[in-house]
Parts: structure tokens; C-alpha cells; sequence
């Protein structure tokens, strides 16, 4: 996909799978993007024993959920940007329904609910299959803009495969 042409569901797929797999941790746990498009993105987190804060009881630790709350919403917000833009997390509050339990994977769907010149405003969920939702968050994402973007961004995004942007 050129960068000049308007990138379809697919291409935001490819793109945002490149983008958390730049990020160390949700590389190493293996964050997978199954769905991405400017109306939403929705990823998969497989179940690792590392997840674990109380393994006594079974229950995946809440920081992975904030982990992955705050990466689902900023994935969301690059489309629905008119170019991508770098556009780091400015307030991200999340409320815990109910523990995660161990076994299971996560589920994560995001979604941009407006954006304005300076600011965009997402929501996300995390549930697990059989359990039900876990937890919700409102995140805030405030806009660099092109000034403060490195050029080569939006093709490091949409770099064909075996591209090294």
C-alpha cells in the first residue's frame, strides 16, 4: 500500500500489527491484531503464565489490563487521524468489573469516539470468552501533529512486507 492512497481494514491490520510489535512487551507476550479500522480495533492477548499478580487464586495481575486498555485505545487512535500522527496517552482511567482468570485469554476492542485539533477521545473493553467483561477505559490521547511526527512514521506503518522502514 502506498502511503498517498487511503489505507483499507486490512492495511490498518498490517500497520497496527507492526505497531505493538515495535513495543517490547506486547511483542514479547504476543499481542495479536485481529481487527483494526477507523471505526475499530480489536486485538487478542493469549494466555501466559507471566500475566499472572496472584497465583493462588488464578487471577491475571489488573496492570496487564491497564497494559493493554492503553495500547488497544492509542492503536485506535491512528485511524481515525486523517494521516497518522504520534499521539502518546494524556489521561487513561480504567475500571476493574471483575478479576481475569488465568487460563484464558484477553480480549481487547477500542474504538475513537471524537477527535478534536488537540485531543482524541477513545474507549476500550477487555472481556475473556465464558467470563464476560473485565474491564473498561476512557483514554485521552493528546495530538503532536505533523511538526512533531517523525516523517517517516506513516511509511514505517505501511511498509510492504520484508521492508525494513
Amino acid at each position: 500500500m502506498h502511503v498517498d492512497s487511503s489505507p483499507g481494514s486490512a492495511d490498518w491490520r498490517r500497520a497496527l500489527t507492526r505497531f505493538v510489535n515495535v513495543i517490547p512487551h506486547t511483542q514479547e507476550l504476543g499481542l495479536e491484531v485481529l481487527e483494526a479500522s477507523p471505526r475499530l480495533t480489536r486485538m487478542r492477548l493469549p494466555w501466559h503464565e507471566e500475566l499472572l499478580g496472584d497465583s493462588a487464586r488464578g487471577l491475571i495481575h489488573g496492570g496487564v489490563l491497564t497494559m493493554l486498555l492503553d495500547t488497544a485505545c492509542g492503536s485506535a487512535v491512528l485511524p481515525a487521524l486523517p494521516a497518522p500522527e504520534v499521539c502518546p496517552t494524556l489521561d487513561l482511567r480504567v475500571d476493574h468489573f471483575r478479576p481475569a482468570l488465568a487460563g484464558r485469554d484477553l480480549l481487547v476492542e477500542a474504538r475513537t469516539l471524537r477527535v478534536t485539533a488537540s485531543v482524541v477521545f477513545t474507549e476500550g473493553r477487555v472481556w475473556q470468552s465464558d467470563h464476560g467483561d473485565v474491564a473498561r477505559a476512557v483514554g485521552n490521547f493528546v495530538r503532536l501533529g505533523p511538526r512533531n511526527t517523525p516523517a517517516e512514521f506513516a511509511e514505517a506503518l505501511f511498509a510492504e512486507e520484508g521492508d525494513h522502514a
